[in-house]
């Protein structure tokens, strides 16, 4: 006999057809014991609440001219600054389109390719569907893609764009300590100010950051942070010593997905960013709302996929009191609302 809580259970030694059902009793008595000491040990822990760093806004704030939605479009720059063996680091760059991911230090020349085309053919494509429609957007840019590809940086500031910052490289940085972090944040403000003549003022990480991250881009001078997506409207983040402000980004209508999943076609995704905005635009005649699309050259830059975001443009302009604007133009919006400016 053994005990396990307040139950006494009988070893059994042989096979026989009572024995097992009687094993087979004790193991789902042993599971319940088991649950319910969890049930106890989670009964008394004291579970924190999540932290609330957004108050939820005035219904509705005022956009520019009383705009009912405020719509961002990110462009995504990361050619050039992927993860390469040719730059030293161990493994060729995993993000690719057909989901090939070599597993030893070899350059993987065909996906590097996909890199460039982004450069040479998306860039043009996106930057003259956005002057065609009008529309100014922000280009997230990793500085290494702008130092390799210095005349897509003179063609975005023409182009009456934003310059918002992606890092060093297109790298995780999640691993860094602080002190690392640090450094790779002021290299990154360093690069594109001597490319751009302007220093970045947002900043969109390769989607991991550290407990450190937003207060060493408050304390580097940024004024808002992109990495965040637990809301559809700015909200300050007031945990550091200086206040920045966060503008949420969306993974759900980004382009990426047309590289992730092979099945989801560009009208797939035209489809679901205008049923976003569709939802963003009701609610925003009662509530704040603001809206990101994120692309990539190498990607919505496709002959076959750049119809999409044309047609979304389309959709979206054909509506008055929308406010297509550059995220920088966002914050500094926000920021003259609120007057919360550190």
């Amino acid at each position: 006999m053994f005990p396990v809580g307040n139950l006494l259970f009988k070893r059994s030694g042989t096979t026989n057809d009572t024995d097992s059902r009687r094993a087979s009793i004790d193991i789902l008595n042993i599971a319940s014991v088991k649950i319910q000491l969890i049930e106890i040990i989670l009964a008394r822990r004291q579970v924190k609440p999540l932290p609330q760093y957004n108050e939820p806004s005035s219904a509705p704030t005022n956009w520019p001219d009383n705009k009912r939605l405020a719509l961002s479009i990110v462009v995504n720059v990361e050619e050039g600054a992927e993860q390469s063996v040719r730059d030293g680091d161990p493994l060729p760059e995993p993000v690719d389109e057909l989901g090939v991911v070599l597993r030893r230090p070899q350059r993987n020349h065909a996906n590097e390719s996909n890199y460039r085309y982004g450069v040479r053919a998306g860039a043009p494509r996106v930057l003259a569907l956005l002057a065609d429609k009008g529309c100014p957007a922000t280009f997230t840019c990793a500085a290494l893609s702008l130092e390799r590809a210095p005349d897509l940086s003179t063609h975005i500031i023409a182009g009456g764009h934003e310059v918002c910052a992606h890092g060093l490289r297109w790298t995780h940085q999640h691993r860094m300590d602080e002190n690392e972090e640090r450094s790779f944040i002021e290299a990154t403000v360093q690069s594109i100010t001597a490319r751009c003549g302007d220093r970045p003022l947002g900043w969109l990480s390769r989607y991991l950051t550290t407990d450190n991250t937003r207060r060493l881009l408050a304390e580097s001078g940024f004024v808002y942070h992109m990495d965040d997506y637990s809301d559809d409207q700015p909200f300050w983040d007031t945990q550091g010593t200086r206040p920045i402000l966060v503008l949420p980004y969306a993974l759900d209508t980004n382009d990426m997905k047309l590289w992730t999943s092979p099945s989801y076609m560009p009208s797939d995704w035209l489809q679901y960013a205008k049923d976003t905005f569709d939802c963003l635009y009701t609610e925003g005649a009662k509530q704040t709302r603001m809206m990101s699309i994120g692309v990539h050259l190498r990607i919505i830059g496709r002959p076959g996929r750049i119809h999409a975001l044309e047609k979304f443009l389309d959709y979206v302009t054909s509506h008055d009191d929308v406010w297509i604007a550059r995220r920088i133009d966002i914050a500094r919006h926000w920021i003259g609302e609120t007057g919360n400016d550190g």
